[in-house]
């Protein structure tokens, strides 16, 4: 364990929304240091879709930061709220999950969790471990110790009652389950993001009615997405997903706003803040050339996610994209069955999409009439257009700058 308080501090504030409470922190942290007994260091998930962004990611890697300083890293996966779904920022009821369905995102979340996070130093439970063997009388005395005005402090609640939009009983149960995992492991931190306060705090206040020491809660800040302007989300289409290839990573990195680099070098990276702040003043003097930073950001990314020699082939794939104008070495084939073409020709809106290259027809169709769409360097202008056997086979399909796949019939 790191035993030099000020470092932990260095280490654990940066990017920080905000420590509730910095005083009680510097307190613990000297106490663990003192008595050289790790802290335990909450975060929990609930698996409600099937793969996380980097969005995600920023609290792990504020998870990331306890571990290497020899914290003990508890990551709650949430199978049992997660049938609840967390309310947090919304405006309706979340539909809900099956446990199989949360069993398979689970799954998924983390293998990617741990593109993160170090396996070894991580402590994995789910919370049905203990909110399912729940008596209703128990239930019923955690339910007697928040009030309603006390939940309709919350900012979606309130919104929702103030315009007569329905809360269900079942929401409020939300806040006080994960309340309830502080005290089941007895947390003396919990992460989350901004979003995510009001929870954090009903756990400090469950903790002192269990007469436990309550937690520190750190909130971590929303990241922004690739567009510069708003939150990181597939939706908007501004997100760089954990799984994607590396070269796609790297190109998204590169494409980001000089504006918001520092915060991505912040909040996703575990360089020390001294070596991001002299990042930033090389940046601010000009002595830095954005792109040299943002490269550098690109490989540090991808080098957590996928390893160094990963970040390096990414790096010189974008090179040969945008440098030297090239086409990459390794391109991802799709094949084409030949009793599925037709003796006349496929429908390249069909390729498009059974490719992966884009999502529908209607996405196909948008990007050939936006002049997006290449076949082996030549742009395709019609969206009704058929390509014969013999002239397909072998060739690149190419979408925007970044994007291309390698047709085989087979």
């Amino acid at each position: 364990m790191e035993k030099d308080l000020k470092k932990q501090l260095d280490m654990i504030t940066p990017g920080t929304d905000d420590i509730l409470i910095r005083e009680e922190l510097e307190k613990i942290l000297k106490e663990s240091i003192d008595k050289d007994k790790p802290l335990k260091v909450k975060l929990g998930l609930d698996p409600t879709a099937p793969d996380i962004h980097l969005g995600h990611t920023v609290v792990l890697n504020k998870l990331r930061h306890f571990q290497d300083l020899g914290h003990k890293a508890i990551l709650i996966i949430g199978d049992y709220t997660a049938r609840i779904g967390d309310p947090s920022g919304r405006s309706s009821l979340r539909p809900k999950l099956s446990p199989a369905v949360i069993d398979k995102n689970a799954e998924t979340y983390m293998k990617q969790a741990f593109k993160i996070l170090d396996p070894d130093k991580t402590e994995i439970v789910r919370n049905s471990k203990w909110l399912q063997t729940l008596k209703f009388e128990e239930i019923l005395g955690l339910t007697s110790k928040f009030t309603v005005a006390r939940m309709l402090e919350r900012d979606d609640f309130k919104k929702r009652f103030k315009t007569n939009v329905s809360i269900a009983i079942m929401e409020f149960l939300y806040p006080i389950m994960q309340a309830y995992d502080s005290v089941a492991i007895e947390a003396d931190i919990e992460l989350g993001g901004t979003d995510q306060r009001f929870n954090l705090l009903m756990g400090r206040e469950l903790q002192k009615d269990f007469g436990q020491r309550p937690q520190i809660a750190i909130t971590m800040p929303i990241l922004v997405g690739t567009d510069g302007t708003s939150k990181m989300s597939k939706s908007l289409g501004n997100y760089i997903g954990v799984d994607e290839h590396p070269s796609e990573i790297f190109g998204k990195v590169m494409s980001i706003p000089d504006e918001v680099m520092i915060d991505y070098y912040v909040l996703l990276t575990r360089l020390e803040a001294s070596e991001i702040k002299s990042i930033e003043a090389g940046l601010k003097s000009e002595k830095l050339n954005p792109s040299i930073a943002k490269r550098r950001l690109a490989r540090i990314i991808i080098g957590y996610l996928y390893g160094s020699d990963e970040a390096k082939s990414s790096e010189e794939n974008f090179d040969l994209l945008f440098k030297k104008k090239q086409i990459p070495d390794e391109i991802e084939e799709f094949h084409v069955s030949r009793e599925k073409v037709e003796k006349d020709g496929i429908w390249i809106v069909s390729v498009l999409v059974g490719s992966g290259l884009v999502s529908s027809n209607s996405e196909a169709r948008r990007m050939i009439k936006q002049g997006a769409i290449k076949l082996d360097g030549i742009r395709i202008d019609d969206d009704s257009m058929e390509i014969k056997l013999k002239e397909i086979n072998g060739k690149i399909l190419q979408k925007g700058k970044r994007h291309f796949r390698r047709i085989i019939i087979r």
